[in-house]
């Protein structure tokens, strides 16, 4: 009887056992992509994962050297029908226009008070980027961290009537998990201001405020009432699009990337820096915004995110390409509710 009560025990748990090293396999090729589709696109990033990750390889890379940088506009999170910064700055606008009377005269203030939209894409850069450092300044950085948060909690898309951190690619969502669970640190580099994202980075995307790399306005430090604070200058400090980007990237983060994602023409020069003339394997990608039903359709003639001079680099450089419509299974994370 005890041989037999023995005999049952051990034939129970090699049974387990065998159960056990079966399920092991089904873990590890799980899917790790889910809102992918079963593309070159998809491989071609599964395939560099495991080439600069399995140790023992000619292409391995130590954990310490792996770094990848998402630009955000566009790349993560929508930017038409234009970057959510700028709705940001054109709602501050009619908050402190009772303060400035003038603005009802002055271009481009008179044309956001008129609600004349088409008229932004008139204008240069250059207004546009003075609309933005007149309604971000004048405050410390505490306040307009919190400015930006309570803004983000009541502010709606135009289009989709989401909160803005609604209309972030779950794919790209997938993608950065991906790329943390083997061992890479992830950055947004993002022509956006940095002190606009950092409120609310790690909360949507599990980036943490000293891994954002932006534009920036200058600052100063002041002693206000015994509390010492940074108070923030209607002034240029740093602007982190088309050549910056390798810039802040170099002097922020102290280490090339292996691998960048972008898609605009303002991520050319971050995705050559990343792939050309560096040592090892390397992944340069741009997100190409082809599905006007679920999302947007748009590349060489648009006036935010414009893609021309980078979609021709991407042949010549061999940079993936992730078409969107062809690519993901779902955009958003609601769309598959």
């Amino acid at each position: 009887m005890r041989r037999k009560f023995l005999s049952a025990i051990a034939g129970a748990t090699l049974g387990l056992l065998l159960n056990l090293i079966c399920l092991v396999p089904t873990f590890a090729q799980s899917d790790p992509l889910p809102s992918w589709n079963d593309t070159p696109t998809k491989q071609a990033i599964v395939d560099f994962v495991r080439r600069v990750t399995t140790p023992g390889g000619s292409e391995f890379v130590p954990a310490a050297a792996r770094v990848a940088t998402f630009d955000n506009d566009g790349t993560l999170w929508v930017e038409q029908p234009m970057y959510v910064q700028l709705a940001f700055a054109l709602d501050r606008v009619r908050a402190l226009a009772p303060l400035h009377p003038e603005w009802q005269y002055t271009e481009p203030f008179q044309s956001v008070l008129a609600g004349d939209m088409q008229a932004l894409t008139g204008f240069s850069e250059r207004s546009l980027l003075d609309l933005i450092l007149l309604t971000h300044a004048g405050m410390t950085t505490d306040e307009f961290s919190k400015i930006v948060v309570d803004w983000l909690a009541t502010a709606r898309d135009p289009r989709f009537r989401r909160p803005y951190t609604e209309l972030v690619y779950q794919p790209m969502l997938e993608l950065i998990s991906y790329l943390r669970a083997n061992g890479f640190k992830t950055y947004i580099v993002s022509g956006g201001g940095v002190e606009f994202m950092r409120p609310w980075t790690d909360k949507v995307y599990g980036v943490p405020p000293e891994q954002v790399v932006g534009s920036s306005i200058k600052t100063k430090f002041e002693m206000r009432d015994g509390i010492p604070t940074l108070f923030r200058l209607p002034e240029v400090n740093f602007i982190d699009d088309k050549a910056g980007k390798p810039v802040g990237i170099y002097e922020f983060v102290g280490r090339r990337p292996i691998a960048a994602f972008g898609n605009s023409d303002g991520d050319l020069q971050m995705l050559q820096w990343t792939t050309i003339g560096g040592d090892g394997l390397r992944l340069g990608a741009i997100v190409h915004h082809t599905d006007a039903a679920r999302e947007y359709a748009y590349d060489r003639q648009s006036h935010f995110g414009r893609l021309d001079v980078a979609l021709d680099a991407a042949a010549a450089n061999r940079w993936t390409v992730i078409d969107m419509k062809k690519d993901w299974k779902v955009i958003f994370s609601f769309d598959a509710r």
